[in-house]
């Protein structure tokens, strides 16, 4: 199954750049225009000049901006802000974090993973990718020869192997130890030791992994690969660009956080909400509940029950309306057919097709409906209150049983299905091969 080997990490120099938590950032596919000029102006190092590629006027093609930063990555290494370890290793990654102010730790295993074609199901995703995102990782990986920002992917342990193996390790003085501004905290311990890397690699060669997050990224890798062995016609299999720098976490990690991505919608017209609310009639079983910061307790236990799939507001002033299937075979005659049953069966499947598709009629990049996807539900309300939106469509938490069950049926979920809470940040450690 998956080959996890240790690899040489390349980091920043902390006597140079002082405190990490100004120079690491988030991946590039979450960090917004703001934030983004907000990185570029909190430190001259901050790792987002590497991990997103920006355009200036002055480019001559769209290549130039991954030549900048390739050269901006020489600069830091030849001035040291940015060193190339010596030795190979594994990486044993706290990652504390609160949510709704819950306290949680998620720990990861930062590796190189061996780049494993989708058909041979020893690396599993369970969501399709996109062309532009795709394009831009690939160019940016080709040029810089690096992975910037781990593939965040997962495991299962039922026997509670890993725990063990690594304990000793956490006894150790860490290489980073950090805290952001909004609270997030970082630990990271080095793992050289023979023997324990040996049990490590034993542990992930009898398993297949599952890609949480990092679709794109893991895709660019594998793209790259076929090039190059292309290019060079006779390879080892030992080549740098044979492997992609991966953060493991264990299926059952009691910090593993997965959000539902809430749907926004602007209707084409005040029409398309009355032809909805007859739409809804014929395939949901409604009931509704006046609006009020203290509902969630209710909406909660009814969603815990499977007493509804999901919620819809803004139909009518101030009603949030709980939605549960009436006829799970009526639903499924509205799904593709090369779909799995599990699929079928999935809430966020459910919207797209029969909500957006069959009701709304809404289709793929739809010029005339405005969709956006918000990951707090009080948000998602508060948005359409506040009349950015006209329509917010509420979904449960998405279940690691469902996420897996997609994946081994070689199925892929809706995009936006997922979100793992919080992103694995840029600029700990990373995969430099060139």
């Amino acid at each position: 199954m998956a080959e996890v080997k240790p690899f040489i990490a390349t980091s920043y120099n902390q006597e140079k750049v002082g405190n990490l938590a100004d120079v690491i950032c988030p991946p590039y596919d979450v960090v917004s225009p703001s934030e983004e000029i907000a990185l570029y102006q909190k430190n001259p190092y901050n790792f987002i000049r590497l991990e997103k590629a920006q355009p200036e006027f002055e480019d001559a093609n769209r290549d130039d901006r991954y030549i900048r930063t390739k050269s901006l990555l020489n600069r830091w290494l030849d001035e040291a802000i940015l060193v190339k370890n010596r030795t190979p290793a594994i990486y044993l990654h706290d990652h504390f974090f609160s949510f709704k102010g819950k306290e949680y730790l998620r720990r990861g295993l930062m590796a190189t993973v061996r780049l494993e074609e989708w058909n041979k199901m020893i690396i599993r995703p369970h969501e399709g990718t996109l062309a532009a995102p795709k394009a831009d990782r690939i160019r940016l990986l080709s040029t810089l020869k690096a992975n910037t920002s781990p593939v965040f992917a997962l495991y299962e342990d039922r026997g509670q192997k890993i725990p063990p193996l690594v304990e000793r390790e956490r006894r150790k003085k860490p290489i980073i130890n950090t805290t952001l501004e909004n609270g997030e905290r970082h630990i990271v311990w080095e793992i050289t030791d023979a023997e324990l890397l040996n049990k490590l690699n034993s542990f992930f060669n009898d398993r297949p992994l599952y890609i949480a997050d990092g679709h794109h990224r893991y895709e660019s890798a594998l793209v790259y690969k076929r090039e190059q062995e292309a290019l060079l016609r006779s390879t080892t299999g030992q080549e740098s660009f044979n492997f992609v720098l991966m953060t493991l976490v264990d299926m059952a990690d009691s910090g593993l956080l997965i959000l539902p991505p809430h749907r926004l919608l602007c209707l084409r017209s005040l029409s398309s909400a009355e032809h909805l609310r007859r739409g809804l009639e014929k395939f949901f079983d409604a009931r509704s509940i006046a609006y009020n910061p203290f509902i969630w307790d209710e909406v909660d236990k009814m969603f815990a029950r499977d007493e509804a799939n999901l919620a819809i507001y803004g139909l009518n002033d101030n009603l949030l309306y709980l939605l549960g299937v009436k006829d799970y075979a009526a639903i499924e005659k509205l799904m593709p057919h090369f779909h799995s049953e599990i699929y079928k069966k999935l809430d966020v499947a459910i919207v797209d097709h029969v909500i957006l598709g069959e009701i709304l009629g809404v289709k793929d990049s739809d010029p005339n409906i405005d969709i956006a996807f918000r990951y707090d539900r009080e948000d998602a309300l508060r948005r359409v209150i506040d009349g950015e939106y006209q329509l917010a469509i509420l979904l449960r938490p998405p279940k690691i049983e469902d996420i897996k069950a997609i994946a081994d049926a070689g199925d892929q979920m809706p995009r936006k299905s997922t979100y793992f809470y919080p992103k694995l940040p840029s600029g700990l450690v990373f995969y430099y091969f060139g």
